[in-house]
């Protein structure tokens, strides 16, 4: 995006408050308050444990690990190796060892442990998939009901294919694949007797709208290729990367894991996290979004934030170029439009609880590449940028991010924006939600 140079920004203190929510874009910190740095990797279950390995694009892409038992506050585990640019890395226990799968040098390399955590070791040299000696790009993985596990690959030849694993880790036969143009970042999951294949398009770094075909056996046929979100939202501006199922006690939930790139696919990417939607009748799969979410990991019950207190755009303080109009998609009714370097929205008298909470600014921009929006919080000395702290900030009109409030209600805080000399944001409001009280 289109970030005016003489507009500087004020840095982001690192949070190590215990996350309450996911939240599909927004920076998400490790229990240590640092920046999770684990992309298109997988997470796998042991006991009440979730572990989940990725690859660390803040360390010449090497396979690192973290746990949890919430799915929300994550513990870094630290480098399972030092190999680097180990792309797409997925954990896989095929026997009685515990193996990391990743694509190296377009082929697949793998590691193994006696353990969960640490001690990985290079398992022989890099091979390629069989039966024809295929390269490939992106690695998938699934576990199916009677325990086998399946490798997925995005071949260079443009055909998704599916490998069984070998019961001594190594990748064995062919068993199906899905030629439908060109595919990349292959996930699955299965729901009754239905196996649902999710892909994206090769548009690189660029998000795509995410397609889903469908089998009733793992060696296909595939039919379908359905958008899994509206197309214009491409996937929510992110690339899948593994299908988490989670067996509560109360309901299963299948959560869609998903990697919103930055321009290079380093270490300012962020993650986008949703609930899906299974329609076992109709065998169909789609996301749900919520810009705040969570899934109580025993029940499998999600659950998203009651309405927090809103300060709509028609008790807001307008200046410079803005002005209020009405606006009837708007809760309130009105908005602020005209917000660029020229004018500001000023929301005076909001209430704090001495801590970071999550504030939702509604508010959409007339081109996402043209400009940023801010915002900042009392006497900030610099604004912060939006985009910053949520990689969906401009491309939703919710875009919820973390700032600390004062406790009391005589909290300011200031929405601008800068960019181009035709860019302008237009906000309906915020809304500011305390998660201390009961939700």
């Amino acid at each position: 995006m289109f970030l005016q140079p003489t507009l500087l920004f004020a840095a982001l203190v690192a949070s190590i408050e215990a996350a309450s929510w996911i939240v599909p874009g927004a920076v998400w910190n490790d229990v240590n308050g640092k920046k999770i740095d684990a992309h298109g990797g997988n997470i796998v279950q042991r006991g009440d444990t979730f572990y989940w390995v990725g690859q660390a694009a803040s360390q010449d892409v090497i396979p690192v690990m973290y746990s949890s038992t919430d799915l929300l506050n994550w513990t870094p585990l630290g480098t399972q190796n030092s190999l680097k640019w180990l792309w797409r890395p997925k954990i896989a226990k095929p026997n009685g060892k515990f193996w990391i799968y990743g694509q190296l040098d377009r082929s697949i390399q793998s590691l193994v442990s006696d353990q969960m955590v640490g001690g990985y070791r290079l398992n022989g040299a890099a091979v390629r998939i069989p039966p024809n000696s295929y390269s490939y790009s992106d690695t998938g993985m699934f576990l199916d009901s009677d325990s086998t596990w399946y490798i997925l690959t995005s071949a260079d030849h443009n055909i998704v294919q599916i490998n069984k694993l070998n019961s001594d880790g190594s990748v064995g036969a062919r068993a199906s694949q899905l030629a439908d143009g060109a595919l990349e970042a292959p996930g699955m999951l299965k729901v009754g007797g239905t196996y649902y294949l999710i892909v994206s398009g090769k548009t690189g770094w660029r998000s795509n709208p995410n397609k889903v075909y469908t089998s009733s056996s793992i060696n296909g046929p595939w039919t379908g290729g359905a958008d899994i979100a509206p197309p214009a939202e491409k996937t929510y501006n992110s690339q899948n990367t593994f299908e988490l199922t989670i067996k509560g006690s109360q309901k299963t939930t299948y959560i869609y894991m998903g990697d919103s790139w930055d321009s290079k696919g380093g270490p300012s990417s962020n993650h986008v996290w949703l609930p899906i939607k299974v329609d076992e009748a109709r065998k169909s799969l789609v996301l749900e979004y919520h810009a705040m979410w969570k899934v109580d990991t025993r029940t499998g019950v999600v659950s998203w934030p009651a309405a927090g207190k809103r300060y709509q755009a028609r008790h807001a303080e307008s200046t410079g170029s803005t002005e209020i109009v009405r606006r009837e998609s708007a809760v309130g009714k009105h908005a602020v439009r005209g917000i660029s370097e020229s004018g500001q929205a000023i929301f005076r008298n909001v209430t704090g609880g001495g801590r970071k909470q999550w504030v939702s600014f509604h508010y959409t921009v007339n081109d996402q590449e043209a400009g940023e929006a801010h915002v900042t919080v009392n006497s900030d000395a610099l604004p912060t940028n939006i985009s910053s702290l949520n990689c969906r900030a401009g491309f939703h009109k919710t875009v919820p991010i973390e700032l600390h409030l004062e406790k009391g209600d005589e909290n300011v805080i200031r929405f601008g924006a800068t960019g181009s000399k035709d860019f302008e944001a237009t906000i309906d409001g915020i809304e500011v939600f305390d998660d201390e009280e009961e939700l």
